[in-house]
């Protein structure tokens, strides 16, 4: 499934208020976690990941808290801004999702995890004893474009 992500408003407010880490830093931890059909996406009130509910159950494959991206990047070509990062799967999984939601879980604390953005795969998604993957747009896993 290919996914590009929609941002969080709050986003904007917590990278100019120094509350994401860098997204491409080695240091940083950017996760994601995917969640049922139950849960229902708040783009202008969700902060962090204490906001989010009905994460897919801990077991058959799906550790809570979700995967963490691998070879991030946070790069700008003329007036647009990408971040990317390799796909991310979980193998031998039994999974049932609906949304995937991207997060700084570099804080320890879940009320510090600044969310960034969602996907949503428009249905459910499952695997079964299988491979869940998602894979990131072409063009990254969200981007800004400045008028």
């Amino acid at each position: 499934m290919a996914a590009s992500a929609k941002l969080f408003s709050k986003y904007h407010l917590n990278a100019g208020k120094k509350l994401i880490s860098d997204l491409s830093a080695g240091g940083s931890t950017i996760k994601v976690s995917l969640h049922t059909s139950s849960f229902t996406p708040n783009q202008d009130s969700m902060d962090s990941y204490a906001d989010l509910t009905n994460e897919v159950a801990n077991g058959n494959g799906y550790t809570t808290g979700g995967a963490t991206l691998a070879n991030k990047a946070f790069t700008q070509s003329g007036k647009v801004t990408k971040f990317d990062a390799d796909d991310v799967s979980w193998s031998s999984a039994t999974i049932t999702a609906r949304y995937a939601v991207i997060r700084d879980a570099t804080p320890a604390a879940a009320a510090d995890q600044k969310v960034l953005a969602y996907v949503d795969f428009g249905e459910d998604k499952s695997s079964n004893a299988d491979t869940f993957k998602i894979t990131w747009a072409s063009d990254g896993i969200f981007t800004h474009t400045v008028a």
